[in-house]
């Protein structure tokens, strides 16, 4: 795959070596990302943040990558305090945009709307979250964590099984991993849900047509059994049309130490996408599993960074400079 110049819209852009290729150029953010150097190999380049769509951890990420290679950055955040509010297309706003930036990164609460609006942009445009459809950079992020989790245990990266778990109808987080995952043979999915919110048809079809093994269960004690990574979401209440619809399912699935203890392999690595709901009528993921040293939840955030890195990178054509641009730290950090 030829990234120079591309938008980053969905997993279905990818083949197992673009996938490769993108984490190994992560791989070389590392030093960067752990203030062992700095970059200003994007110096002089803007990035335009547009974020219709809550966000955190996404939002900063996308920015830190940014920056840490040398960019800057401007942000919109709320349909509210744009044109759309106006009645702007997305088309006519991506004119504008793309005039002001060198790239667009974009979340947005319906479907397809990202490449929508990556029809009428001038410069690169990477998918922060459309709706429930897809979020293929989470995915990306996804993938290089759960190999680096795999080789810091020794395990090996054949004959994966992976179990999700939660709300899969609504989870573009899950969507995409799974159609990325596909692209890696001898995978075992296990969708781990209640029957209103099972995983698409259509993703589940991709996987099959992959050649994978799939399970489908509503039981979260066997879901949960010989499994190397276990992937919790939450409820995505927002794609509901009432908050009492979403109550229904909210708390259903909790993990939880003495779950872990019971029916987790000791080694089983535990990720979510963030953010975990923590309110105690939903608390999908326990607190007292923060010491669990294969809870990989912030280290899987953390990687979202390297991960975004990496696609600035090579949609602008200069992954192969980067050695060329850097520079030492001039301040204290302990970041490892």
């Amino acid at each position: 795959m030829e990234f120079q110049g591309q938008h980053i819209l969905s997993i279905d852009q990818f083949d197992r070596e673009a996938v490769e290729n993108i984490l190994r150029v992560a791989e070389q953010m590392a030093p960067y990302t752990s203030r062992q150097k700095r970059s200003t190999l994007l110096e002089g380049a803007t990035l335009a943040s547009l974020f219709f769509e809550p966000s955190t951890r996404t939002r900063i990420s996308f920015a830190s990558a940014f920056n840490l290679l040398g960019g800057k950055v401007m942000e919109t955040v709320g349909i509210d305090i744009s044109s759309l509010s106006k009645g702007e297309s997305l088309f006519d706003t991506a004119q504008v945009v793309s005039g002001y930036a060198d790239a667009v990164v974009m979340r947005h609460s319906e479907a397809f709307s990202v490449a929508e609006f990556a029809a009428g942009s001038r410069v690169p445009v990477l998918n922060g979250g459309d709706g429930a459809n897809e979020h293929p950079t989470q995915a990306l992020l996804d993938s290089y964590t759960i190999f680096s989790e795999l080789k810091r245990l020794g395990k090996p990266a054949s004959k994966l099984r992976v179990a999700l778990v939660g709300d899969l109808k609504n989870g573009r987080t899950v969507h995409s991993l799974s159609r990325l995952l596909s692209l890696f043979p001898k995978m075992e999915f296990t969708f781990v849900a209640p029957n209103a919110l099972t995983m698409p048809e259509k993703i589940m079809a991709i996987c099959e047509n992959a050649g994978h093994r799939i399970s489908i269960t509503q039981d979260f004690s066997s879901g949960l059994q010989n499994q190397d990574v276990v992937y919790m979401t939450r409820v995505q209440e927002e794609r509901f049309d009432t908050q009492e619809e979403a109550n229904l399912y909210r708390g259903k699935y909790r993990l939880t130490q003495p779950i872990y203890d019971q029916y987790c392999n000791p080694d089983t690595i535990i990720m979510h996408p963030l953010p975990r709901d923590s309110r105690p009528e939903a608390n999908e993921l326990s607190d007292d599993l923060n010491r669990n040293p294969n809870l990989a939840i912030f280290r899987q955030s953390d990687n979202g960074v390297k991960i975004r890195m990496a696609l600035f990178a090579l949609v602008l054509g200069v992954e192969n400079k980067l050695a060329q641009y850097e520079a030492p730290v001039t301040w204290y950090s302990n970041k490892s």
